[in-house]
């Protein structure tokens, strides 16, 4: 059986007709976007921001470095010693590094972690201007008539929807949750 390899006249005939099947609403719709790395990084309290989050940064990899230190020398401490250690020193002395790597990791998570000081700060900070953006974003969308704003730094997360395309309701009818009950809750 031959297999079918499309040519280029097979392909530019698809994306003629791929071209223009939307002419009706989708071709009326208004979509634009925006670069936030850019809009925040021309604020000038943005720079400000990421001034005091450094200093912050710097503090704190320098107490990392202390502690890494800190450990280092109890290691070798330890190892210049150990024969001279009783059983029982040795394994103070080996807790003691555990420890101090113990709180080292602690310290690490606490500042840099998922859920660490860092990003909390970072988004007590940005929140206010990312605020801002997000109003002008919305103003701007709604003066001058889009149906949706995307952002297309990251993910390209939409920032602004127009709520007369959101088909919500019809997808929770088509799989049969009425929606008057949602409404009553």
């Amino acid at each position: 059986m031959k297999s079918y390899k499309p040519t280029y006249s097979a392909s530019a005939l698809f994306l003629a007709v791929l071209f223009c099947l939307p002419l009706s609403s989708v071709a009326q719709q208004k979509i634009g976007f925006i670069d936030s790395e850019y809009i925040l990084s021309n604020i000038p309290e943005y720079n400000g921001i990421n001034e005091r989050l450094s200093v912050l940064t710097n503090q704190w990899r320098t107490e990392i470095s202390e502690m890494q230190n800190e450990i280092k020398d109890l290691e070798t401490e330890f190892e210049a010693k150990e024969i001279l250690y009783t059983d029982e020193v040795k394994e103070q002395k080996l807790k003691e590094i555990e420890q101090k790597k113990k709180e080292l990791e602690s310290f690490r998570t606490q500042k840099f972690g998922p859920n660490g000081e860092y990003f909390r700060r970072q988004q007590e900070l940005l929140e206010p201007l990312q605020q801002r953006v997000l109003e002008a974003v919305n103003f701007i969308s709604e003066r001058d008539k889009f149906d949706y704003v995307f952002d297309r730094t990251g993910d390209y997360m939409f920032l602004y929807t127009n709520p007369e395309w959101d088909i919500s309701e019809d997808v929770l009818l088509e799989m049969g949750i009425d929606i008057e009950d949602i409404d009553e809750r």
